[in-house]
């Protein structure tokens, strides 16, 4: 059996940013066999739902209040891993994923890994703001619906 190929600290940034709703870095980094992997792109597809719901019956849909959230957390998960991932420490980066090929390049820090680094800065925090407001927004309308109801 073949000793396993290092893996790329600045591949797996970007494949974090880019394919973290399909949970392409964990299969790059862990294998077929990981079931968080698997559990990224079944989220991703519920929180498509809602936005499906969204454009389908208008934002009074509240399953639709539940589910689009859980698109944009999973953006913003994606690109907090992105982030981990740039910002690991090389002896760490090749500790954990390295083993077999210590000393590697894989692990280094170059400039292609800065930029995913502030790309998922950019994005996560978009994602990850944009689903609070919309989320909280549509709770308070909610309960500001339902005082009228009350009120009437």
């Amino acid at each position: 059996m073949s000793a396993p190929k290092p893996k790329n600290k600045t591949a797996a940034a970007w494949l974090a940013l880019v394919g973290g709703q399909l949970g392409l870095h964990r299969l790059y980094l862990y294998g077929i066999k990981d079931m968080w992997a698997w559990a990224h792109p079944v989220v991703a597809a519920v929180g498509w739902l809602g936005v499906e719901r969204v454009r389908q019956y208008g934002q009074d849909d509240q399953l639709a209040w539940l589910l689009v959230p859980l698109l944009g957390f999973t953006l913003a998960a994606a690109a907090i891993a992105a982030i981990y991932y740039g910002l690991m420490d090389t002896e760490k980066w090749n500790t954990r994923f390295n083993q077999a090929s210590p000393g590697t390049p894989a692990g280094n820090t170059n400039w292609l890994t800065i930029g995913a680094i502030v790309f998922a800065l950019l994005f996560g925090s978009v994602a990850l703001m944009s689903s609070i407001a919309f989320s909280f927004q549509r709770y308070f309308e909610y309960q500001v619906e339902e005082a009228r109801k009350i009120s009437q």
